[in-house]
């Protein structure tokens, strides 16, 4: 399913929620727990239809064994939970409408949980009555819609579809109501520096588990062809202080095969999991800036004063209708604490924080000393802003590894030493308010983290990847290029034979527009050698690398730079070809409008314009350097081109082009305990990694076309400007003439 296809069934999918609430007496805070069960019921039945064929072999296995097992227990083994016939979506689908259709999700959702304990109380079922109780048929016109989600959809795609309902239902209670969802792109990353392969892993601040799902998506990647049910090593501990919410992380980690335990807990003054020193891997994106925590509450508690507790300048308490109250200053930091005492010996965590906290002063300062010359805090990064969906601000990763403890610090201070990553100019814009990473930006600033650990290898098989990539998707850039260039000379050539058949008046000859067309017609078509040429010597050097098996960083670089002469000479081809394009375009509209007769012959034979620029289209998806925003040819593509992985190699190999970790200014850069200390313990990434001034990838087509784009937007918003202003005015004259009377 490409983006656009999950785009368009997002909006449809809300718009049938939407509808539905108008059609009934319920709130929208009301429909969300019901219109989610609906969710997990649809992808529940995905995951198990993939699974059916593996749990039938194994009962037919089974025949004529002694001890036949039942079908739930075969089910639950291989998927993690099991579908009665009842409870398949298809069933509920195809239900007479004459049935009572809430009566029968009900039943359905019991069932399912009377075989996965885990569940008890934790589906949705009286909520239905609810919905029917106004129009008999809305749970029927909502099984319809959600059966639009594709059978296929597993994994990220309902993640997104589950994030996506989530979001709006927070946005829609406000900011303040809702809570900040973390993005699928950050949570991707976050896991692919941790690599939680195995053990446990615990969310303080869990919402709906979304960390948990993208741990258990990172395992799946790396089976290595195990069967599809195969269960993983993972236990997830969660906590949540909202119910509601809790019910929903429950649901998400069993339609995703996790083992787990999620409770209902308030982190501050609660520790559900008795978390002191007892988990693998800690991963949250815990609130921000919480200034109500009862100071006197969580002093005591060794979470959180292990290394330190913020605490006001002042002693002063603050009045409340509880009577005096010391709140901590700011919550960021018994977060911080937490993740640092949550984790074993060896354990690993990543928590998403306000950019403000790497600054913080005062007693937060202290405690990030603290944890510094503890050799704690392994890894910072820094993000662009709009990464969230509900919030602007940008925000930082902090990463933490137990295994490089200090015990004694003057001893052993040399040892300490932090990776900062600036990844603030690294994202995809999906849209003008909302940003994301795409997976190969997860993966190139992922093995940032590997080189610094010293696994080059891990750097040559990425770069072993995209080479992969390239060499797939190379032939669709030939193709595409021989389309454009045949169609163009074709249409150029017919286009051409009409004019000079045509006879021309002595009027319309001394017209200024035909000598812009008889200028024109003086031209050839376009040629194609070069660029063959060019493609034939990449394919030569990707298959003497393929067939020789130098999977090495010299041959990989040698490789580049034929890669680099082949993009180069694209950029020239592409702007030649839309440079053609356009003049085509501009002279056909010319012939059409001012010189064309009714019925002409040769006229017809010329080929549809749009036709020819579908052929345009595809060349530049083909060829496009970044992931395309609407590609036309998805399912080919999927946005990405041979082209667009050459860059992701050129990223990479530009930065590191021995292989090996170095400090690359404006990117990252590995600081000494003293060089920390000279910054007063600040842990803001831009005081280490420096700036630089990066290349925007645009062509000069590209510029210019962005540049006409902006002058016409800014003059709209000018005449807008203007407009507002005069009314300003107007009203501001009738204000004062209303005074005077």
């Amino acid at each position: 399913m490409t983006n656009q296809e999950l785009k368009k069934l997002n909006e449809n999918l809300w718009s049938a929620a939407t509808k539905m609430r108008a059609d009934s007496d319920l709130k929208l805070n009301e429909i969300d727990t019901p219109l989610l069960g609906l969710i997990f019921l649809k992808f529940a039945d995905n995951k198990y239809s993939l699974i059916e064929s593996e749990i039938e072999a194994e009962l037919k296995a089974q025949e004529d064994s002694r001890r036949q097992r039942p079908v739930h227990e075969i089910a639950i083994e291989k998927c993690g939970f099991y579908l009665p016939r009842k409870a398949r979506y298809n069933y509920l689908l195809n239900l007479p409408e004459e049935e009572d259709i809430a009566k029968a999700i009900k039943e359905a959702m019991d069932e399912i949980e009377s075989y996965k304990p885990e569940l008890k109380d934790v589906l949705p079922q009286d909520e239905y009555f609810a919905l029917s109780r106004i129009d008999s048929s809305l749970l029927k016109t909502l099984l319809k819609n959600f059966s639009d989600i594709p059978v296929t959809a597993s994994g990220d795609i309902f993640g997104k579809i589950y994030e996506f309902f989530l979001g709006k239902f927070a946005m829609s209670e406000g900011q303040g109501g809702g809570e900040f969802y973390t993005p699928t792109s950050v949570v991707k990353y976050m896991v692919e520096v941790l690599e939680p392969y195995e053990g446990t892993v615990f969310d303080p601040a869990c919402g709906s588990g979304g960390m948990f799902v993208q741990c258990s998506n990172f395992v799946d990647r790396r089976k290595n062809g195990q069967a599809m049910g195969a269960e993983k090593n993972l236990f997830v501990y969660g906590a949540e202080k909202t119910l509601a919410t809790v019910k929903l992380a429950k649901m998400n980690i069993v339609v995703n095969g996790l083992r787990g335990d999620i409770k209902q807990a308030n982190a501050y003054y609660e520790d559900a999991h008795d978390s002191f020193g007892k988990f693998d891997y800690v991963m949250a994106n815990p609130p921000f800036n919480v200034k109500d925590v009862n100071y006197d509450r969580i002093k005591d508690d060794k979470r959180f004063n292990t290394y330190g507790i913020p605490q006001n300048k002042s002693a002063k308490a603050k009045k409340t209708k509880d009577g005096d109250v010391n709140f901590v200053p700011n919550g960021n930091y018994l977060w911080i604490n937490l993740f640092a005492t949550s984790l074993k010996p060896n354990g690993k965590a990543a928590l998403v924080m306000a950019n403000s906290a790497s600054d913080a002063r005062h007693s937060e300062r202290d405690i990030r000393e603290t944890l510094v010359k503890k050799g704690l805090i392994s890894q910072m990064v820094t993000m662009s802003s709009n990464m969230f969906s509900t919030v602007t601000l940008p925000a930082s990763l902090w990463f933490f590894d137990k295994s490089k403890e200090v015990l004694d610090f003057e001893t052993e201070k040399e040892n300490i030493k932090i990776l900062f990553i600036d990844a603030r100019n690294v994202y995809r814009q999906v849209d003008r308010a909302h940003r994301e990473f795409t997976q190969e930006q997860i993966w190139n600033l992922g093995v940032i983290s590997r080189l610094y650990e010293g696994q080059e290898n891990r750097f040559i098989e990425l770069v072993d990847l995209y080479l992969k990539n390239v060499n797939d998707l190379l032939p669709n850039c030939l193709s595409s290029f021989q389309t454009v260039i045949d169609s163009y000379n074709t249409f150029f050539s017919s286009f051409k034979k009409w004019f000079e058949s045509k006879e021309f008046s002595k009027e319309e000859a001394l017209h200024d527009e035909f000598e812009g067309l008889l200028d024109f017609f003086t031209s050839e078509g376009l040629p194609k050698n070069h660029f063959v040429q060019q493609y034939e010597r990449v394919f030569t050097a990707l298959n003497t690398y393929f067939e020789k098996g130098l999977s090495t960083n010299k041959a990989q670089s040698e490789v580049e730079l034929v890669l680099k002469d082949f993009e180069e000479e694209k950029r020239t081809v592409k702007k030649a070809i839309e440079k053609a394009f356009r003049a085509l375009e501009k002279n056909y509209k010319i012939a059409d409008k001012g010189f064309k007769e009714k019925d002409e012959k040769l006229w017809k034979k010329i080929e549809n314009f749009r036709n020819l620029t579908t052929s345009l289209e595809r060349f530049i998806e083909h060829t496009n350097e970044r992931i395309n925003s609407e590609p036309v040819f998805t399912e080919d593509t999927e946005g990405k081109s041979a082209i667009y992985f050459i860059k992701q190699i050129q990223w990479l190999q530009e930065r590191f082009p021995e292989g090996k970790y170095e400090d690359v200014i404006g990117l990252c850069k590995v600081a000494n305990y003293e060089e920390v200390k000279e910054q007063d313990f600040s842990l803001n990434t831009g005081r280490y990694v420096g700036v630089v001034i990066e290349e925007d990838g645009m062509t000069e087509e590209e510029f210019v076309e962005e540049m006409i784009r902006l002058n016409t937007e800014l003059n709209v918003e000018s005449v807008t400007s203007l407009e507002l202003l005069s009314t300003i005015n107007k009203n501001l004259d009738n204000l004062t003439d209303a005074y005077e009377v």
